[in-house]
Order: C-alpha cells, then structure tokens, then sequence
C-alpha cells in the first residue's frame, strides 16, 4: 500500500479515533510535451536566476537551489522570507485533526463544492472500532461529517462520508470554499423562460430512458490523447497528418424539436395528434444535492493557509 498522505485524529466531541488519507486519484496520462528548439531540435532548459540579472545585457547565472526560499510580497518589491521550517511550525489544529463541526444531509453536499478524493481508513487495528461505529451511524442516518484539515500548504473544508455500500472504509472530499465559486446568477440570469409542451416533455424523458445504463468508468477513454498518438506515429511513419472535420452546418432550417425527438427515438412515425397545451416551465425550485451553502458566493469564508 502507498503511503498516507495524512495521519492524524478524527474528533466528534469527546470521540476521537486515528485515520490515515490516501490520495484518491492518480493522473494516467501518456500525453507530455517538452519545449525545443525548432531549427536545432534541442530541448530547451529553463533556469532560475535573479531578476536583477534576468533584466541586465550580460549572462544571466543560475541561482543555487539551496539559496532559494519563499518570501511573502507585504508591499511592492518588498519581501518578508519565510523559512521552510517556519512554515513546519504553523499553529495550526488541523494539521493533527479533522474536529467535526458539524453533520449535513448527503443530498446538501452539491457537487461543484468537491474538489478531490482521499480514502480514510482507520490508523490501525486499535482504531478500527470507533472508526467502524462512526461510519455505520453515518450510514443509518444518511449525514456526512465537516470538518477541516491542514495539508498541502492551506487548510481545507473537508467532509467525511462512508465509502460505497459494500465497502467498509469512508471517503473525505477536500471542498472549494464558498469565494472561490463564481456566482451562479452570474451566468444564469439571462436565461429565458421557455413553455414546454407536455409531448415533448414526455419524448425528452422517453429518449432519456432509452439511453440510460450502470456507469461504468472503464468504458471510457481520453479521446485527446488517442488522437495526439494518431499524430505522433503518423508524423513518424511519413503518413498524412490527420485532421480535424469540421463539424456538419445546417442548410439555415430551424430544426423541429419534436422531429429532432422522433428520429433519435426512432419514432418519426409516432401519432399526430394534437399536441397538448404546455404545462411548465424551464425555471426550476432551488436545487438540491451536495452543496454546503445554499447562498450565492458573492461574501466566501476567508481562506486561511496552513
């Protein structure tokens, strides 16, 4: 097993138990790019040096790694160095523990607030017990646990739920804070109303049906990095160079909604009678399902940094 990317406690009140995090993900690309040079076809090296030097008419000469540090801007060109043992020290509770505020409802957590996976599993056999109570509550009551956690150089919102239904470990979700989402009225407000018939309501939900399956992740591949291996070995090969096709324009007819429904049901024979009177419309009750603040994100929580 890979090592954990965080060990500390998980504390309910005067319940605490120890956990590991595992990164949850892992990037599979086989796609990278290196910078060269176009007439000698060497690849180019970049090097860190000073601004001054960088500025000047003479050779600039490479800074030393050991000689780099972090500085904090506090006003224009004037820095304060943070040693990166300083940072090490930072009184921060949640770099030790995750303390749970607070228990939402599963379908408050709405998605565009995660930002990555980790899978939590208890610290050790003596853990397991706590943990496997926690997560068994969790599941009858249908809640997940917020709370925070310190990594990665700032302090994250995380939630804590249990893994799927056959699995015995749980998951924590890193979440955005509420100022780093756009807000949404920004984009959605010049949306018009529109009346929707209930014939075509009825064939959009028909279509939806017949197109409906189990997700299954593995039936799906990274379409860009197959085409950028097509143009790889077909630049080795001497081979045409593939191109884009562009896509099909429209001879300027409006396409017909309920035509367009009929033909990807299949059914461009389907019964003429009269369509109903329209019965909705597009605008929606306030959305449910993961979200942790209802609110738009025009005033955010502060950010801390860990």
């Amino acid at each position: 097993m890979a090592r954990p990317y965080w060990t500390g406690q998980v504390q309910i009140s005067l319940v605490s138990f120890g956990v590991s995090l595992y990164v949850a993900t892992e990037s599979k690309s086989q796609i990278s790019f290196h910078q060269i040079s176009r007439s000698t076809g060497e690849r180019i090296r970049h090097q860190k040096v000073l601004q001054s030097a960088a500025e000047g008419d003479e050779p600039a000469e490479a800074v030393r790694n050991d000689e780099i540090v972090k500085g904090y801007e506090y006003s224009k060109g004037k820095y304060v160095i943070i040693e990166p043992g300083e940072l090490d020290n930072l009184r921060v509770p949640s770099k030790h523990t995750i303390a749970v505020s607070q228990f939402i409802d599963q379908s408050d957590l709405n998605p565009e607030y995660v930002e990555k996976p980790y899978f939590v599993v208890p610290e050790n056999d003596m853990q397991t017990e706590a943990f496997a109570v926690v997560r068994q509550a969790l599941v009858n009551t249908g809640k997940v646990a917020i709370g925070k956690v310190a990594f990665s150089g700032r302090e994250h919102i995380v939630a804590v739920t249990p893994a799927g239904a056959n699995e015995r470990g749980m998951m924590a979700y890193t979440l955005r804070y509420q100022n780093e989402i756009r807000d949404q009225r920004d984009y959605f407000r010049d949306i018009k109303d529109a009346e929707i018939s209930e014939d075509s309501l009825e064939m959009a939900e028909a279509l939806i049906a017949k197109r409906s399956a189990k997700f299954d992740l593995g039936k799906f591949e990274d379409g860009y990095e197959v085409a950028v291996k097509e143009l790889v070995d077909a630049k080795l090969k001497n081979l045409p160079i593939p191109k884009d096709e562009a896509p099909r324009v429209s001879n300027g007819k409006v396409v017909n909604l309920m035509d367009a429904l009929r033909k990807s049901l299949g059914t461009e024979t389907a019964s003429s009678r009269p369509p109903k009177k329209p019965v909705a419309s597009t605008k929606e009750p306030a959305r449910k399902g993961m979200g942790l603040v209802k609110t738009p994100a025009a005033k955010g929580v502060r950010r801390k940094s860990a």
